[in-house]
């Protein structure tokens, strides 16, 4: 499994985003994908959703407060709390995922630690939600050799060669719908199932 996105001395604390984000890479973005007139919030996302029958591996999607999710995601005895946006663009559907300020509260890490982390937002694309969730996301790779070979494309840095969106929130949604065509920029997707545990009791 690849490491999570710990970049230099901009910290993002996203612990751990399952195997889903394992088979790609991460790459935050310092602004979110979304404005409010881009939310929208589906209650058929709220559920407990694993890619295995009885896995332990889940995401976990609860309401949160106003167009927003609660999102907890489980790998074994490692779990990370994230706020999630569903994001309407045009015609498709992005999930903007940032670090839950509880789960930075439970850190056990001291005080000038948790200072200097500055909480990121990752872009996935949902494909679909019903009747089985379907997740995309990123290529590390392919993204950061076509930012190397097009620096224009969007406002980005490179810190210890790992990539990071500093562009706009509009920039990044343009950019966003640009790369979907591309057929190798982004995975072919991850299908979760809906399990029969209970969202409510395991959302936070």
């Amino acid at each position: 499994m690849k490491k999570p996105c710990f970049v230099a001395q901009i910290q993002f604390s996203i612990l751990a985003l399952g195997l889903l984000v394992a088979a790609a890479g991460c790459i935050p973005s310092l602004n979110p994908l979304y404005t409010d007139k881009e939310l929208i919030y589906d209650p058929a996302l709220v559920g407990v959703w694993s890619e295995q029958p009885d896995s332990k591996d889940t995401w976990t999607f609860a309401q949160g407060e106003a167009k927003s999710y609660n999102v907890r995601i489980t790998e074994g005895d490692k779990h990370s709390l994230l706020v999630g946006h569903l994001v309407q663009l045009g015609d498709q559907k992005f999930l903007d995922l940032t670090p839950h300020k509880d789960g930075l509260e439970d850190s056990k890490r001291e005080g000038v630690f948790l200072a200097s982390l500055i909480p990121g937002h990752l872009a996935i694309w949902v494909k679909s939600i019903q009747p089985v969730l379907t997740l995309s996301v990123m290529d590390l790779d392919w993204f950061g050799e076509y930012l190397k070979k097009n620096p224009k494309a969007i406002p980005h840095q490179f810190l210890d060669d790992r990539l990071i969106f500093t562009g706009s929130t509009r920039e990044l949604q343009q950019f966003v719908l640009k790369t979907i065509t591309e057929p190798k920029a982004w995975s072919e997707g991850s299908k979760f199932n809906r399990t029969e545990k209970s969202a409510q009791k395991q959302g936070r």
